[in-house]
């Protein structure tokens, strides 16, 4: 967490402090926001690594923000909320989130949190054989972190590429949701299941010739997720 810059947004200005005190003390330089739109002013102002972004916030919530962020970034979002249902895990992560942390919340969650989602943002180790993929529709270079789908480029969130190149590396084999969990976002997740289906449909909507029938993500149902290559 050394030297990350990580804008935190909440209207609890209280916790707002709290958080900033905690991450500072990590070695992090932090800015801090009150509600989605001076969010959105420090996105544009400032190149951020992280951003944690509370949930129920006055006038833009922390779903929309988490959107608009999603348009313009690629920046890491921990989202904050008070309901770690399913649905609303599922919501956050649907709208383009990295991590959630429901509250309330102990110090020593949050850093785990923030040091995991900053690691995942870190570029993957580049094998000695880098994988690469072209079939004429879809083609992945993992050494140039390049996806092209019928010849234009696509943008992956730092998650997605890392679950890309993981299911690429091991072409035409299943992983399981554990294995999964495991190299792409660390032990902590490993009962995390749903962060695998979401990425997953997030993958397929954007690389797909129909998402709805997978040509190359495809499900073993109850054990994980293969990418399959295709003749071209």
């Amino acid at each position: 967490m050394l030297d990350k810059k990580i804008l935190v947004v909440d209207d609890d200005l209280a916790l707002l402090s709290m958080m900033q005190r905690v991450l500072t003390g990590a070695g992090s330089t932090v800015i801090t926001a009150a509600n989605g739109q001076e969010a959105l002013r420090c996105l544009y102002d400032q190149r951020l690594d992280l951003v944690i972004l509370d949930v129920m916030m006055p006038n833009i919530d922390g779903w929309e923000t988490c959107r608009n962020i999603r348009q313009v970034s690629n920046v890491p979002i921990i989202m904050l909320t008070a309901q770690g249902s399913d649905a609303d895990i599922r919501h956050g992560l649907d709208d383009g989130a990295d991590d959630y942390v429901v509250k309330p919340f102990s110090v020593d969650v949050l850093l785990a949190r923030v040091r995991a989602v900053l690691r995942r943002a870190a570029l993957p180790p580049v094998d000695d054989e880098p994988a690469a993929y072209h079939d004429g529709y879809l083609t992945i270079d993992l050494e140039k972190r390049r996806i092209t789908v019928n010849g234009e480029p696509i943008k992956l969130t730092a998650t997605e590429y890392k679950l890309l190149a993981y299911l690429v590396r091991d072409a035409d084999r299943v992983l399981s949701f554990e294995q999964i969990l495991a190299n792409v976002w660390g032990w902590e997740y490993r009962d995390s299941v749903d962060y695998v289906h979401v990425y997953v449909s997030h993958l397929r909507q954007k690389i797909e010739p129909d998402s709805k029938h997978p040509q190359y993500i495809l499900t073993e149902h109850g054990v994980g997720y293969q990418f399959q290559r295709r003749s071209g």
